[in-house]
């Protein structure tokens, strides 16, 4: 009897001790994976530099639905790893995704590092970062925003990733789109929306990143350059404000639950250090201080309906919040840096769209005067020089001398007046002007509100292309080059300089080559 006893006994310890099986894990997105990139098939990234930190990034994907994955992390100097300066473990699981995120400490400024993980028995691709300098004598950026995978190829983060090693690209939001298939974009391409419904719950958000940044041309960037990245409406849903949106149903749910989910997923799935709130300010030596807003969640008040909207000059409609508002003022203030960058997701200046029907745009900052003109009177009263406004959304390149009122206290020869400068950046690969209208007569229009009497201090516009900016400074000077690609079409190598403008530190002239 003893025998048997001890017989069962061993036989239920055997079967505790047999691996414990797991369903498998369902991924919408999986007939993208590059399989030799396996677990890590999302590959890697980095983000928000430090002089002495860095954010290392990825996302592991097991084949059935564990609870904890242990991944372990290298940082080196070298991408042999021969001197391996920094390394670690950690866990991951369902409730992150599966994604990984560490923050990389004890590290050495300006420096170049190589990055790791390993999971699964399984290795990642390497990633490359960069930590930013206590004193340098120029910086490198890619500045970009608004990148839909229903409107083309990733033709421009492909040749991001081609760059130098950049400092940091800056993308100031629209990072993904909330449209199911046809919504918006162009299905004949052939690249359709996971899932194909407009995204709402938390798996549906938590798929169409993984299918963003299973596009190998994003893949590739984000390996070889860190991001410092804010969400503008798309992350969320168009025209979204602190509480609500305009691309919002009341039979889609809860808003406000649909917003925090939004919030969490990015946090999941990009390079960022994770915060209160998504504003914050990041140094580059003496040369630039990077001051990113967010300009949707931290309090902006819902969108007036039209410039004869009496509530447009309301003294409490506000872009940042109150809280925000004051820290940005306390930023610029406290800034010792040459170059305030400022990365904004709506244009700061005043801007004439110059249609009949379309003449100022309610979501940006021509919607919120009274804010817009307290932080001009603000950087006027203090005195505050060599102010750079870097800006999305609009799908268009534009270079202004930065003023909300170009007709009274501007002078558009000298540039006089103008509270500093302001670039905003053209989209990715989301449609523009020429999507919808033939070329020429885009071309046409151009000429009428650029260095016109509706917009003097408007000095370049391109509302045709896409691509990015490449940003360039140095103490004295700051150099824009606005690249543009071939197509979004198909995947294209052809990229090529449509402007260059220049500006002088103390002035806010443009210069345009």
């Amino acid at each position: 009897m003893k025998k048997l006893v001890l017989l069962c006994l061993l036989v239920a310890i055997t079967a505790c001790k047999k691996k414990q099986e797991y369903p498998p894990l369902k991924e919408l997105a999986s007939a993208l994976f590059t399989t030799d990139l396996k677990p890590f098939y999302h590959g890697v990234a980095s983000g928000d530099p430090l002089q002495d930190a860095v954010i290392i990034w990825t996302r592991v994907t097991p084949e059935t639905q564990l609870p904890e994955v242990n991944v372990s992390w290298e940082v080196a100097i070298d991408s042999a790893f021969f001197n391996v300066m920094k390394s670690g473990s950690t866990t991951t699981g369902p409730e992150k995704d599966y994604t990984v995120k560490v923050d990389v400490t004890g590290l050495d400024p300006d420096t170049i590092y190589y990055f790791r993980f390993e999971a699964l028995d399984g290795r990642s691709i390497i990633g490359r970062t960069k930590t930013t300098p206590v004193n340098g004598d120029s910086l490198e950026f890619a500045v970009v925003s608004c990148s839909s995978y229903q409107w083309g190829y990733f033709n421009s983060y492909g040749r991001i990733a081609e760059e130098s090693p950049l400092d940091a690209v800056v993308h100031l939001g629209d990072y993904i789109y909330e449209h199911g298939e046809g919504g918006y974009g162009d299905t004949s391409i052939g690249r359709i929306h996971i899932p194909k419904h407009e995204i709402v719950s938390l798996e549906d958000y938590r798929t169409r990143y993984a299918q963003y940044r299973l596009d190998q041309d994003l893949r590739a960037a984000h390996q070889n350059h860190p991001f410092i990245a804010v969400w503008d409406d798309h992350e969320i849903t168009n025209n979204a404000y602190a509480d609500g949106a305009q691309n919002h149903q009341p039979d889609e749910g809860d808003y406000m639950t649909r917003r925090d989910i939004a919030r969490q997923v990015y946090y999941e799935w990009m390079p960022i250090r994770e915060q209160k709130d998504l504003y914050r300010k990041i140094n580059f030596g003496s040369i630039a201080d990077l001051i990113m807003l967010d300009g949707r969640l931290a309090g902006r008040t819902k969108q007036a309906d039209s410039m004869t909207d009496p509530s447009r000059d309301d003294a409490d409609r506000t872009m940042l919040g109150k809280e925000q508002f004051e820290w940005f003022k306390d930023q610029l203030q406290s800034s010792k840096a040459r170059w305030k960058l400022i990365g904004n997701q709506v244009i700061f200046s005043y801007q004439d769209w110059g249609y009949s029907g379309f003449r100022l745009n309610m979501d940006s900052w021509d919607g919120y005067p009274v804010e817009q003109q307290m932080i001009v009177d603000f950087i006027r009263d203090n005195a505050i020089a060599d102010v750079m406004f870097l800006t999305g959304d609009t799908h268009s390149s534009w270079a202004f001398e930065a003023t909300n009122d170009p007709f009274e206290q501007y002078d558009e020869k000298t540039g006089d007046g103008a509270i500093g400068i302001e670039f905003g950046v053209t989209s990715l690969n989301s449609a523009n002007s020429n999507e919808r209208f033939p070329t020429d007569s885009v071309k046409l229009h151009e000429g009428r509100i650029a260095n016109s009497d509706i917009n003097p201090h408007l000095k370049y516009v391109n509302m045709r292309d896409h691509g990015y900016l490449k940003l360039t400074l140095t103490d004295s000077t700051g150099l824009a080059e606005f690249k543009i690609i071939e197509t979004t079409r198909k995947p294209d190598p052809g990229i090529k300089i449509d402007k260059v403008v220049k500006v002088r530190s103390g002035s806010t002239k443009l210069i345009l080559d």
